[in-house]
């Protein structure tokens, strides 16, 4: 079979000028989009230029287009907004301003464009290079510049990324910023869960989103809110009531605090404003409880980018650079996208046409239409929601006679009680009864099994650990047992929580006056995930994992690469070590060779990061993940126990009745556990393919080192109406 990979050292962008600017509201993660963009293009040869101020700087010229290097984008992968600058720029909208910007592009040999933004700045920028060859002619025409520099500067590539906090762009799941910004409103919620143990309040919270609900439906999922109101899904005439009705009920319920999310863009069905002075006041009016507001406002937009958002800015500004070194004057515009785990390049117009096209449904009362366009993961989130915010009445359950017990087991991981949660809610939805199973699979053999109800997983959801309690314990010595407690419960279905190690994500960022080189060793097992994606976050310049065998030789050249990197003005360095990588090259031999060989220009320090790892509240993803995930795969259990029902009894023996859910590349896959025993390594109780290990040459590359990077995976463009038909199962 012909070799149909394709190498980054293939392509070349010597000769080949790239600007970068941030443009619109700023957003966590924009500076590492920046950095990504500048080292990569760097890194194939190209010169690429910051444009400050966004499309004012590149109006106004002189200083405000300056040529970038590598360092100049050090320690700016931690830093929240944009360093670059942002304006709001009236110029770039007149066509005028448009001649000036094609002036100072074309003096500086500028032809290929990065923009972050949102849809506004992405679309100034399409219509600009649509105008860019009626520009070259005017320019030509007044004498500004050369036939010759027409012809050379003939076509004008753009490539986007969306940078908004409100995720509210059609074309991809996640918009950089996003989830920097769901951080923000979750520490908040977590901060006033805790004064409701003094005092029983109601609280309603005003996040941002003027045209789209994203922040304020995940937000409200990941912590539980009694109700949340969007512009999306206005609630029906008569909801004043029912929201009233669900808020003394919770608070019968001994619940002492209620929450209700608002969305600022927040409308009721005749398109009129829902405020939080409204909601106030008919909370107190009605119920008399004791009611506060509180409006986020731009702290949500404050504050060190997260992991998720370093990770996906850095993926996309790689991938934006390959998409220009691509490009060829019959290329429309794009937009690098995220669909599941993987970078696509989706037509920039067809996504601002969606988009608008969601307003225009919302602007007519299409409102269903208006969550459909959204896309897949936005309507998942909804209906989630619906699944597991309002208590079933007995009356209203459909009675199925089958019991199904959940449990945690290996390791204690954040997210475990989300999933927990929304696996015994949605379960009651059924008709099942839950059972819940203390102590993993130890618990289970020794009968630790109870019923649980709707109300006993309340606020669940931002807990860490493991409420249910779980052990390491594997099943296999007691399967006897086991059984006998499955017979005496007569449970039909097990739903298991866990894994060989679930793993958290980590971050890490130091930076100090002195010369220093931080090691740090990270958990995972033998499972280089958490030091591979955490030194992508946080821009380490070596990372140590099992699955990459490494010797002396490696070590002696990264410290050398350390050595000449210190010897500019960049003064931080940052290894990272997977705890099983090697079992001779500890983590105390590392840093006792990087101590010897760095004298006189760095000093090191070492941190074991351990268990602090598995503590902590849930981020914003994984009670989300958890939430969701555990919602499909109770579903999935009570189609599968339908199927399965003969004569009275449960009988399951094909393949597909023990399965594994999981995220394989776009979409969310039931896999028979059967067939996982060819792909796994238990040994050392990983996969034997790793997704995540694409992204290791990312973080070589951005830390300067030369190396191989298969980029056959990038480079297509699709069009959005083909991504949402293959998203079925999106999150």
């Amino acid at each position: 079979m012909p070799d149909t990979k394709k190498y980054i050292e293939n392509l070349s962008g010597a000769g080949k000028c790239i600007g970068v600017l941030t443009s619109g509201g700023d957003a966590q993660g924009m500076n590492a989009a920046v950095r990504a963009v500048v080292r990569m293009g760097i890194y194939v040869g190209a010169k690429v230029y910051f444009i400050h101020e966004g499309y004012q700087g590149m109006v106004d010229g002189g200083d405000n287009i300056k040529e970038a290097s590598w360092e100049s984008v050090s320690s700016m992968l931690q830093v929240g907004g944009t360093v670059i600058g942002s304006a709001r720029c009236k110029d770039f909208r007149t066509h005028e301003g448009r001649l000036h910007a094609a002036l100072n592009l074309v003096q500086r040999g500028i032809t290929n464009l990065c923009v972050i933004g949102g849809d506004g700045s992405l679309t100034g920028a399409n219509l600009f290079r649509e105008e860019w060859s009626g520009l070259l002619d005017e320019l030509v025409q007044s004498g500004q510049i050369s036939e010759d520099a027409a012809q050379t500067h003939s076509a004008l590539h753009i490539v986007g990324m969306v940078g908004s906090i409100d995720n509210d762009f059609c074309g991809t799941d996640m918009t950089i910023g996003t989830d920097s910004a769901l951080h923000r409103i979750i520490e908040v919620v977590d901060a006033i869960m805790t004064t409701a143990q003094s005092h029983q309040r109601t609280f309603v919270l005003e996040v941002m989103g003027r045209h789209c609900g994203y922040l304020a439906l995940v937000s409200a999922l990941a912590c539980g809110a009694d109700w949340v109101l969007i512009p999306e899904r206005p609630p029906k005439d008569g909801w004043e009531e029912q929201m009233c009705q669900k808020l003394s009920e919770n608070r019968a319920d001994k619940k002492r605090l209620n929450i209700i999310i608002v969305a600022e863009g927040a409308i009721d069905q005749n398109n009129k404003p829902i405020t939080t002075d409204h909601i106030k006041d008919l909370v107190v009016s009605r119920l008399g409880f004791d009611t506060r507001v509180t409006i986020l406002g731009h702290v949500q937009r404050g504050g060190t980018p997260s992991a998720f958002d370093r990770i996906l800015a850095s993926r996309m500004g790689v991938e934006a650079v390959l998409a220009l070194l691509e490009a060829s004057p019959g290329t429309p515009a794009c937009v690098v996208s995220l669909c599941g785990n993987q970078a696509v390049r989706v037509p920039l117009m067809e996504c601002v046409q969606m988009t608008q096209e969601v307003q225009k449904a919302m602007d007519e009362k299409r409102f269903e239409e208006a969550v459909k366009l959204r896309g897949r993961s936005f309507e998942n989130n909804l209906n989630t929601y619906k699944l597991l915010s309002h208590r079933k009445i007995d009356t209203e359950l459909p009675h199925s006679s089958f019991n199904v017990a959940v449990l945690n087991v290996g390791a204690p991981a954040a997210g475990m009680n989300a999933a927990v949660r929304s696996a015994v809610r949605v379960g009651i939805t059924e008709g099942h009864t839950m059972f819940a199973v203390s102590d993993g699979f130890e618990g289970f053999y020794k009968g630790q099994i109870k019923e649980i109800k709707w109300g006993d997983v309340g606020g669940w959801t931002g807990q860490g650990g493991s409420l249910l309690g779980t052990k390491r314990t594997l099943p296999a010595k007691h399967v006897d047992k086991i059984a006998e407690q499955m017979r005496i419960h007569n449970i039909n279905a097990l739903l298991v929580i866990g894994g060989f190690e679930t793993c958290d994500r980590i971050k890490q960022s130091a930076s100090g006056t002195k010369r220093r080189v931080f090691i740090i060793e990270t958990m995972g097992g033998y499972c280089g995930y958490l030091a591979t994606v955490g030194g992508l976050a946080a821009g380490a310049d070596a990372a140590y994992i099992y699955e990459e065998p490494f010797d002396i030789r490696d070590l002696q050249s990264n410290v050398e690469h350390l050595t000449e990197k210190m010897k500019t003005s960049i003064q931080r360095g940052l290894v990272l070590r997977n705890e099983n990588s090697n079992e001779n090259y500890t983590t105390d031999f590392i840093y006792q060779l990087y101590s010897e060989e760095g004298k006189g220009v760095f000093d090191c320090r070492k941190n074991v990061l351990g268990h602090m790892q598995q503590g902590g509240a849930p981020s914003p993803f994984d009670r989300n993940f958890g939430t969701k995930i555990a919602a499909k795969a109770m579903q999935w259990i009570s189609k599968k126990l339908k199927e399965f029902y003969r004569d009275g009894r449960v009988f399951a023996n094909t393949e597909d009745s023990a399965c594994l859910l999981g995220m394989r590349r776009r979409a969310l896959l039931f896999q028979p556990v059967v067939q996982l025993k060819d792909e796994t390594d238990f040994v050392h109780r990983i996969p034997k393919e790793q997704w995540w290990l694409r992204l290791r040459p990312l973080m070589k590359i951005l830390a300067k080192y030369k190396t191989s990077y298969d980029v056959s995976d990038s480079g297509q463009l699709e069009h959005i109406v083909r991504l949402r038909a293959k998203d079925s199962s999106a999150i």
